[in-house]
Parts: C-alpha cells; sequence; structure tokens
C-alpha cells in the first residue's frame, strides 16, 4: 500500500536517483542495505522484478516521524526528462565538480523517486505545530541509494544536486 493512501502520512517533497538501467540493484540488496542502517528502519512491500531486480519498497523510521516509498521508473520519460534536467541543473550549480557530474546525468535511463512523507502527531485531537520529522533519515537513505546503483541524487524541485 502507498503513503499516499495512508491518512497517517502526508507527502512532503519527491527526490530522485538518477541511474544507468544496467546499474539497478537487486531487491534483497537495496533492502539489506536500508535495514543496516538504522536497526529501527522497517522496510516494507518489497517488490522486485523477474530477475530480482528493486521496483518498489515502503521505508518506515518511527522515531524520526519519517517514511518514503520508493519505486523504480525507466523508459522513454526518463530518458526524454534528462536533457532538459541536466540544463537546469547545470545553472545553479556551484562549481565544477557539480559540472562534472550533471554531465553524466543525460546518460541515465531510470530513476529512483523517492517519495518523502512527514508521519502526522496529534495531541488532544489537534494538529501539532512543532515538527517532529528528522529530515536526517531522508538524507541517509538517499545517499544509500546512491551508493547501491552509481546514481545521482537530485532534488527536481530545485533542479540541485545532493551528493
Amino acid at each position: 500500500m502507498s503513503l499516499f493512501e495512508n491518512d497517517e502520512y502526508q507527502w512532503r517533497e519527491t527526490y530522485f536517483v538518477l541511474l544507468k538501467e544496467n546499474d539497478r540493484p537487486a531487491a534483497g540488496n537495496v533492502t539489506k542495505a536500508l535495514q543496516r542502517l538504522d536497526p529501527r528502519y522497517r522496510v516494507v512491500d518489497v517488490r522486485e522484478d523477474e530477475h530480482g531486480r528493486c521496483e518498489s519498497l515502503t521505508l518506515v523510521a518511527p522515531d524520526d516521524y519519517a517514511a518514503m516509498d520508493i519505486s523504480y521508473v525507466a523508459g522513454e520519460e526518463v530518458v526524454e526528462q534528462m536533457p532538459g534536467l541536466a540544463a537546469e541543473m547545470n545553472s545553479v550549480a556551484m562549481d565544477n565538480q557539480q559540472k562534472k557530474v550533471i554531465a553524466q546525468v543525460p546518460e541515465c535511463n531510470a530513476r529512483f523517486d523517492v517519495f518523502h512523507f512527514e508521519q502526522l502527531t496529534f495531541i488532544g485531537g489537534d494538529e501539532e505545530d512543532e515538527e517532529f520529522m528528522d529530515p536526517g533519515t531522508l538524507l541517509i537513505v538517499l545517499e544509500k541509494i546512491a551508493e547501491l546503483c552509481n546514481g545521482i541524487v537530485v532534488d527536481p524541485q530545485s533542479g540541485s544536486l545532493l551528493n
């Protein structure tokens, strides 16, 4: 079940991990790597293709009031998006190192969409104004997924690199 369908969670943002389709990791490797990050993380609803490669999963980090739906996307839609995304990223690149990474973006023909959710907390029936969610979980998970697939982490809303 997607977190979009769960009233306990509210979508916050989406990030991409861009990769070459040949670098797509096995679902079991992704699950093990994410669970090793923190024993409190729960990896559920893991789906894989006929070759055992990761299709999608949900990671829940209850202590951080965060969760993520992670889905693999490939095909013409992704390939057509890469040149425009690279151009947008170049316009906000900070240094030559980032420009080197951005130069690899047009070679990417797949991505993981990482939908970041905040667990809603209610005290006394009213939604609390304080934020409990720790964004560190998102950054750690993005970094691990990128490591597993030689990927490039992108914030598509700002067109900037995160790694």
